[in-house]
C-alpha cells in the first residue's frame, strides 16, 4: 500500500510538473544565455547559482515560475566534482511539492559531469509539515546533512 502511495504521488508530480514547465520554458527561458551558462565550466564560474539553474530540467521551470530557488550551503571541488550541500528559498519553503523537487534538483544536477554528488541542508526538513517531512526521510533519494 505505501509503495502504491508513493508512486502515485511521484507519477502525479511529475506530469504536473512537466506539463507546467513546457508553457514557462516558452514564457521565461532565454535560450541563448541557457546555452551560455551550461557551457561554463562550474569549477571557474563566481556565481554558481544562474549555471546550476541552467543545468536543471523540468524542475527549474517550477522553481522559475513559483518563486522558489536554490542556494548553495556548502561547495567543494573533490577529485570527482563538485560535492554541493544545498537549500531551497522562496516560496519552495512552504510547498507541498518540495520533496519531488529535491528529487528532480539532485537527479538533474548530478548528471552534470562536473558534479559529484547533491546532499540538501537538515534545516530544510524543519520547513516541512508532518506528513512531508516524514515522505521525504522515507522515501526520497535525497540526504540531508
Amino acid at each position: 500500500m505505501d509503495d502504491d502511495l508513493v508512486a502515485k504521488y511521484r507519477a502525479e508530480a511529475e506530469a504536473a510538473m512537466s506539463q507546467e514547465s513546457e508553457r514557462r520554458r516558452q514564457e521565461y527561458i532565454d535560450p541563448v544565455e541557457e546555452d551560455r551558462l551550461r557551457n561554463l565550466s562550474l569549477y571557474d564560474v563566481d556565481d554558481l547559482i544562474p549555471a546550476l539553474m541552467a543545468r536543471l530540467g523540468d524542475v527549474r521551470l517550477a522553481l522559475d515560475g513559483h518563486g522558489g530557488g536554490i542556494e548553495i550551503v556548502s561547495r567543494v571541488k573533490t577529485e570527482d566534482g563538485l560535492d554541493l550541500v544545498l537549500d531551497l528559498s522562496g516560496a519552495c519553503l512552504a510547498c507541498g511539492a518540495a520533496p519531488g523537487t529535491l528529487e528532480g534538483i539532485k537527479s538533474d544536477l548530478e548528471n552534470d559531469s562536473q558534479i559529484s554528488r547533491i546532499r540538501f541542508s537538515k534545516k530544510l526538513l524543519q520547513t516541512f509539515d508532518e506528513i512531508s517531512r516524514e515522505f521525504v526521510e522515507k522515501h526520497s533519494q535525497v540526504e540531508f546533512v
